[in-house]
Formats: C-alpha cells, structure tokens, sequence
C-alpha cells in the first residue's frame, strides 16, 4: 500500500499563462560564452511575452538578446508536497525601440538585482508547457 501518492496533470496554456501571472520571479537559461547558465530573473507576463529588466551590460543582457533560451517559473509547497511548473522556450530580443522601453517601463516590475533597470528583454511564449504536482 502506498501511503505517499502523487499525480501530475498537465496545465492548458491558459492555466499556464494565469500561473506565470501569479509569481515575480522565474529563471532564465541561456547560453554564456558557450557553456549553459541559469539565472534568477524578476520578470512580468505582457501579453504573449515574458518581460525582464536587467543592466545593460550584465551577462544575461549581452548572452540573451537574439537567441533561444528557455524561462521557467513554479512554485512548490514543502509541506503538501505540491506545486506547480510552467516552461518554456523562445526567442528573446533586446528592446530597442524607445517607445516600446517607454510603455515597458510602467510595467510594475523590479530587477532581481539593484541597478538593473536599463535594459529590457522579451521572451516569447509560443512553446510553453506546464505541470501540477497533487498529492
């Protein structure tokens, strides 16, 4: 008999799209000078993109602008032994354009680290996926 028994259920992309809606902080992997790198990032859902603010000449901002990097965000309650996970990949872009740094700049979103706010990247959300853990 098993005492300790957990399922998974996949989440639908508007489940998964509400739950990265709900926390402040993900992380992001990307590639840095060719080895991979995982990085905590505060970030915002806008739309069908994952916003981040970051330094201009941080690591993530010179590694992840025009590449494909993959952006995870969960949470996991110890007690329960429950949560959730939502992944996924996509192509970020540096934001040049100064109307768009303009309108993402009143987006409620605070760097992970101080003095990281000159920089914006968008990560789009096109191959997401998702993932509750019940107990």
């Amino acid at each position: 008999m098993r005492l300790d028994s957990t399922r998974s259920q996949a989440l639908s992309l508007r489940e998964c799209r509400e739950l990265l809606s709900s926390v402040p902080i993900g992380r992001i992997a990307f590639t840095d000078r060719a080895l991979p790198a995982v990085q905590p990032v505060s970030f915002r859902l806008d739309g069908e993109e994952i916003v981040i603010r970051t330094a201009a000449g941080s690591r993530l901002a010179a590694s992840a602008s025009d590449a494909v990097v993959a952006f995870e965000a969960d949470t996991f309650d110890a007690e329960t032994r429950s949560g959730w996970a939502v992944t996924l990949v996509g192509h970020a872009r540096a934001v040049r354009s100064p109307s768009e740094i303009v309108r993402l700049s009143r987006l409620p979103l605070i760097p992970w680290t101080p003095g990281g706010t000159g920089h914006f990247i968008t990560v789009g959300t096109g191959r997401m996926a998702g993932l509750r853990i019940l107990r």
